[in-house]
């Protein structure tokens, strides 16, 4: 028994030597599969704003996904983490079942399409067919409009149709080419489908909203040079060969509408014998949440898996599985900036009025169309100072934003001075670079000559007043300061005119209020219907679910 006792007082002792020379973290931290790795990001959070604000404040490359809680309700929460993190826990496909990216408002994405129709209200469709036909159609704008090849084997096609309902996702993985944001994206659709609009039109006097003014969406006169703006220096004369002729482009198109294509086979029946597209045109909004490659809708049990018509098959390689390589290759905002990207872009009516090329002063630099402040205007006033010295007056002809690595890339006008060559290239523009994440910028530029040397400037720390951090905490600050002031302020008395009307006059009820405010309250009030429900609560500080470690272990 003492013989016994002693071998297990010298195991502890060993095992107390052994932890005081490798001391257990004060905060478990899971990680992925070796010790060396840096820790895991996993955080939960009720509201999106939240999500994304965390991901402003992180160091790391993580995005934003969305999780569906509970059949019924539509109640979702918001996941924060890295890809690689996610594929890790998601491949098992016993947990996560029910998963969408959040494509991130004005954040660089991919091409993409949601298609639809009910089974047994178009008996005569044939899905596959009419997906061959969408592809051939999307290809030809493509190649007319922006001059980028596309073909079947670009196009990732997804499947989760049923006995009642065809159902596909493409994204298209267009070699070095991406569109501005979604929003473009939905212009871009619109654009390329107004023939099945006038068609159905033509059929229906009483025009949904749906079709109305849609034929009046135009390309704007930038968006091809916008496009070659990564991939190739555009001379003047490129550009006016190219896409200063917008107006006869759009002309050319107008003539191809009425004597081709013929796109009635994209429109449908739905449930009710009312005519509509095989399109959904409802998928290109802010923020949009869009079904994860291998999710099911909850309630649901057909998953999106690779469709047997699906022609698009990733570059292999040795780290990388093949299923992660597809999973990678769905996401609609996994963009990454280089110097070949080319960003497309399709601009509504109202960019039709001609504004100015950002700058200090009240005058303009030089007029442009459809491009207006990003989405942090303070850094846009901080390049502008970059451009605005020695007695030139620079501006910013347009920017883009890359989420994935919180990068934005200004294209700058009148201000050509490059690091590289210690002077102003003669007729190349630059470029400055902000990378948000690591609170630096940098210069690149498009001259030839600089793009084939891969250079890049040496980077600059931004000033402290416009980084991320600074800026949150300045909107936390103001959001703190205002709900104080509504605290301390008294009730205020109706109007005359509402007290004995018992209705508010319109221009009480049009009193500006931000629909963001709105949709929080809507939240508030989801939130408080979910505690009083027993809905699990997921905090914004917690960690991977104990459940989904074990699960996973041991598998």
């Amino acid at each position: 028994m003492k013989r016994k006792w002693e071998a297990t007082l010298k195991q502890i002792e060993e095992r107390a030597s052994q932890y005081e020379r490798t001391p257990l973290s004060s905060v478990y931290r899971p990680r992925l599969s070796k010790p060396e790795e840096p820790p895991s990001i996993w955080k939960l959070f009720h509201r999106q704003t939240q999500a994304f604000n965390f991901v402003k404040s992180c160091k790391e490359e993580v995005h934003v996904f969305a999780l569906e809680c509970r059949v019924g309700d539509g109640q979702r929460i918001y996941l924060v983490t890295t890809y690689a993190q996610l594929w890790f826990y998601y491949k098992s496909r016993r947990n996560l079942l029910h998963c969408y990216e959040v494509i991130p408002e004005n954040a660089v994405c991919k091409l993409y399409f949601d298609l639809e129709f009910n089974k047994l209200a178009n008996p005569g469709a044939d899905g596959k067919k009419m997906v061959a036909l969408l592809i051939e159609h999307v290809s030809k704008a493509l190649q007319e409009f922006y001059r980028v090849n596309c073909s079947t084997e670009d196009v990732l096609n997804l499947d989760s149709s049923t006995e009642e309902k065809f159902s596909r996702h493409l994204i298209f993985q267009l070699r070095d080419v991406a569109f501005k944001d979604n929003i473009h994206v939905g212009n871009f659709v619109r654009k390329i489908l107004q023939p099945a609009f006038h068609l159905i039109a033509s059929e229906d006097d009483d025009m949904t909203p749906e079709t109305t003014g849609l034929e009046f969406t135009r390309f704007s006169e930038t968006s091809s040079e916008q496009g070659t703006c990564f991939s190739k220096m555009s001379t003047d004369h490129d550009v006016g060969e190219g896409w200063t002729s917008n107006s006869e482009k759009l002309g050319r198109l107008g003539s191809a509408q009425q004597s081709s294509p013929d796109l009635s086979f994209l429109i449908v029946k739905n449930d009710m014998g009312e005519k509509r597209l095989f399109v959904d045109l409802g998928v290109y909004t802010r923020n949009r949440n869009f079904r994860l490659y291998k999710s099911s809708k909850i309630g649901k049990y057909v998953a999106l898996e690779v469709a047997e018509d699906n022609r698009f098959f990733p570059i292999q390689s040795k780290n990388i599985s093949k299923e992660n390589q597809y999973f990678l290759s769905s996401l609609v905002s996994n963009v990454r900036f280089s110097d070949a990207l080319r960003i497309l872009t399709c601009d509504v009516p109202q960019s039709k009025q001609r504004i100015q090329c950002l700058n200090h002063t009240s005058t303009s630099v030089e007029t442009i169309e459809g491009f207006q402040c990003s989405p942090y205007p303070e850094i846009d006033q901080f390049v502008l100072s970059l451009v605005n010295k020695n007695g030139i007056k620079g501006g910013i002809r347009r920017w883009n934003y890359f989420f994935p690595e919180e990068l934005l890339v200004y294209d700058i006008c009148k201000y050509r001075w490059c690091e590289n060559i210690g002077r102003a290239h003669r007729s190349n523009n630059i470029m400055i670079l902000v990378d948000l994440k690591n609170e630096v910028w940098y210069q690149k530029c498009h001259d030839p000559v600089c793009k084939a040397e891969n250079f890049k400037s040496d980077c600059y720390p931004l000033p402290a007043e416009v980084c991320l951090l600074f800026l949150l905490k300045e909107e936390e600050e103001f959001a703190t300061d205002t709900a104080a002031n509504a605290e301390t302020e008294g009730p205020r008395e109706p109007s005359a005119s509402v007290s004995s009307k018992g209705a508010c006059p319109d221009a009480d009820w049009d009193n500006g209020i931000d629909d963001t405010y709105i949709l929080e309250a809507a939240e508030d009030a989801e939130l408080a219907d979910a505690a009083e429900n027993s809905l699990p609560v997921y905090s914004g500080v917690d960690e991977i679910p104990d459940e989904l470690l074990i699960e996973v272990l041991q598998e």
